[in-house]
């Protein structure tokens, strides 16, 4: 039995210290006491070389799940350490929306051997999951959907899932169906089971239910789980014809997916690189938006640049300046982030973002001009120059007012583009609120101290 209590850091050191010691049948006996996603997450937080070393005494008929659960860069690696046979071996208990996701990740000479390993049924399957787009409900739900009839007798469907003698994993209910499989609504198991068996799934079935387009995408189909309490949902396509099912895990999966790419998009990163990947590709990976954040820095400093004579003169220019530029850039973060959320969970469109962009402009003026106060007597005490605090109060207020105007813009435009803002939106507003700001305070001071 797994113990819940036990933490993934001790987990690491108890894995770290038998494969050191050679003591393997530790490691086998941690790997028995933990499910796939766990011995997952177990290889993600391991180095390469202890990595492929516990993935070697994973047992074969877990093989599958486990590659289910880890990134997909650390599912390349590990594919590439297994041959052909250990692969299709490894997929062969999988379901269909579970080997899709799989399928396209395999070497083609694997794939082909997969699929030949196949019965009819199980081929089609796949293949009609394929073609739908990898983001869309077509690729989360599941195919064993067991559906029956509106006019039938709830004895008769007992007989009928007697003779089935199993059901899919998971069920809660029985998808019901006109004669031509057009999706009707759901006999929940419950009511099957403590109701009168002569009755007809008619009189008992919910026909006031949410059903999901199949080409749905993903992060819709959770928000539609969250916001409706869903267990499962059945999948239709466009005429209505039921295709398959999604569970609550499928969509606990994507929320997870989702709030990791939000994560590292926002560091420039991306959302399945190994923490453990070797140093050259990681480089590589992380010098692009280095680089482009460089850029922005010469785009800075080119506005210092400008007011260069304005810094010899007045030293207490170069030692405020930071200021400026720091509260421009937390203002603007948080209202990014705000926007940024808003965006993912489908809060904001055209219809409410004139009215969100006066909120943050009325938020700017006010905190602009509160910790303009602050600052601008700071800077007096400080420097016994009442024009300088005067400068930097009105430098302050224009920058968190263009902070604030950017940390809802930028999101839109990129939005617009086709960029994904979390990836980007955090390296413009640090060139907005950096020039601005610089530029402010140096013109400012410029103009009226010299």
């Amino acid at each position: 039995m797994t113990d819940t209590t036990e933490t993934l850091e001790h987990r690491l050191s108890r894995i770290h210290l038998a494969l050191e010691k050679e003591h393997l049948e530790w490691v086998d006996d941690v790997i028995a006491d933990l499910e796939p996603a766990e011995v997952a997450l177990l290889l993600e937080s391991l180095p390469p070389n202890e990595r492929i070393r516990l993935w070697e005494r994973i047992p074969q008929e877990v093989d599958g799940e486990v590659l289910l659960h880890v990134h997909d860069e650390v599912r390349s690696t590990l594919i590439d350490d297994m041959d052909h046979a250990e692969i299709v071996a490894a997929t062969a208990g999988l379901d269909t929306a579970d080997l899709a996701e799989l399928f396209e990740d395999l070497p083609q000479q694997v794939a082909e051997d997969m699929l030949r390993s196949m019965d009819e049924l199980q081929r089609m399957r796949l293949q009609e999951t394929l073609a739908f787009e990898e983001d869309s409900a077509g690729r989360l739900m599941r195919t064993d959907t067991i559906a029956v009839r509106a006019d039938v007798s709830l004895e008769t469907v007992q007989r009928f899932l007697r003779w089935k003698q199993e059901v899919p994993d998971n069920t809660d209910a029985l998808m019901v169906v006109d004669r031509n499989g057009l999706f009707m609504g759901v006999l929940p198991l419950s009511r099957l089971v403590a109701s009168d068996q002569e009755m007809a799934v008619a009189d008992l079935m919910d026909s006031d239910v949410d059903s999901i387009q199949v080409t749905m995408k993903s992060r819709d189909v959770a928000t539609l789980f969250e916001t409706h309490d869903l267990v499962s949902a059945p999948v239709v396509d466009s005429r209505g014809f039921l295709l398959g099912r999604i569970m609550i895990d499928d969509i606990v999966d994507v929320i997870r997916e989702h709030s990791e790419q939000a994560l590292m998009n926002m560091a420039g990163l991306d959302e399945e690189e190994d923490l453990f990947a070797p140093v050259l590709p990681s480089a590589k990976r992380r010098a692009v938006w280095l680089g482009i954040n460089l850029v922005t820095a010469f785009l800075a400093a080119w506005v210092i640049g400008r007011f260069e004579d304005a810094l010899d003169q007045v030293v207490a220019l170069a030692v405020l300046m930071p200021i400026v530029a720091s509260m421009g850039g937390i203002a603007g973060s948080q209202t990014l982030t705000l926007a940024i959320r808003g965006l993912a969970l489908g809060q904001i469109s055209r219809t409410n973002s004139n009215w969100l962009l006066r909120k943050e402009v009325g938020i700017a003026i006010l905190n602009g001009l509160l910790w303009a106060l602050v600052v601008a007597i700071v800077a007096v005490l400080w420097f016994d120059n009442l024009g300088i605090g005067a400068i930097i109060a009105a430098a302050l207020v224009i920058n968190m007012l263009a902070a604030g105007v950017a940390g809802i813009v930028i999101p839109l435009m990129l939005k617009r583009f086709g960029i994904d803002p979390a990836l980007s939106g955090s390296v413009v507003l640090t060139t907005v609120t950096d020039v601005i700001g610089f530029m402010s305070f140096l013109g400012l001071a410029t103009i009226f101290l010299l």
